[in-house]
């Protein structure tokens, strides 16, 4: 039976490598992709679970260290973690870590307004004189630098939003639009979708589209502190079973947590 924790202290992690046949995956907050389970919730999103079907097929235990973003790159740098599902592909990254050469998922971006605005994204003279809702550090560069820029321009302060915090700011964000303080806000099309049905809040808002110029790709890293050998065999299964999970077996899982891509929402 697979468990899913988090831990912390170097005794814990001492004693985790000792165990053969053992995955320490570090991820943060993100649902639908990646979630924090509760006591009345205990999926772990989209990602975590394709993680999970890809590894134990293997022969793999998964033990989760649920921690923000910055602290999961640190453990994976530091050699704690093994891995982190989720990362933002960059020529430029860190040293500390090595990605797989298939993705987690490429994604799409959308909008969120309120369902009686007729608002589109036609770029960025379009987005002029509106009030846009992002997170504090949040990097859009990859997908459209001319939004980044927009979002980073001090002129345009007055129209910018920054909500604060790692693990609610689409909900925040998604309820100021509701209470007219904001009007948009962009994010994954997957997650502006698990959230308005989580929400319960269809009848105000609406996810809109096209988003943003670029695709999203978020790739899994694997930590170099790992022996070469093993983080090769990691890395190659990653991507094998990756591949083997397109189609049928990427639909089911997003069902799971009532999202689509956009190319079956239509």
């Amino acid at each position: 039976m697979l468990t899913g924790v988090s831990i912390t202290g170097a005794g814990q992690a001492n004693r985790l490598n000792s165990q053969s046949g053992l995955l320490r995956v570090c991820y943060d907050q993100w649902p639908p992709m990646t979630i924090f389970p509760t006591e009345q919730s205990t999926g772990r999103g989209v990602v975590i679970d394709m993680i999970e079907q890809i590894y134990t097929a293997q022969g793999y235990r998964l033990e989760y260290y649920e921690v923000p973003l910055a602290r999961g790159l640190d453990l994976v740098a530091e050699g704690v973690c093994d891995m982190l599902p989720e990362y933002l592909f960059s020529h430029n990254a860190e040293k500390g870590f090595v990605y797989a050469a298939e993705p987690s998922f490429e994604y799409t971006s959308a909008f969120v307004v309120r369902r009686d605005d007729p608002w589109r994204y036609q770029g960025i003279e379009s987005i002029k004189g509106k009030r846009i809702a992002t997170g504090l550090g949040w990097d859009y560069s990859s997908m459209s630098l001319d939004y980044q820029g927009y979002i980073d321009d001090v002129k345009n302060a007055n129209f910018i939003e920054t909500i604060a915090g790692y693990d609610d700011v689409v909900d925040r964000a998604f309820h100021m639009i509701k209470e007219h303080r904001v009007d948009l806000y962009a994010d994954s099309d997957l997650v502006l979708q698990h959230a308005l049905n989580r929400l319960h809040l269809s009848d105000s808002l609406k996810v809109v589209r096209p988003g943003l110029e670029k695709r999203l790709v978020e790739m899994p890293i694997f930590s170099v502190k790992i022996p070469t050998e093993k983080r090769e065999q990691l890395i190659r299964i990653w991507n094998e079973g990756r591949v083997s999970m397109k189609g049928k077996k990427e639909q089911k899982l997003l069902k799971k947590y009532n999202v689509m891509l956009e190319a079956d929402s239509s």
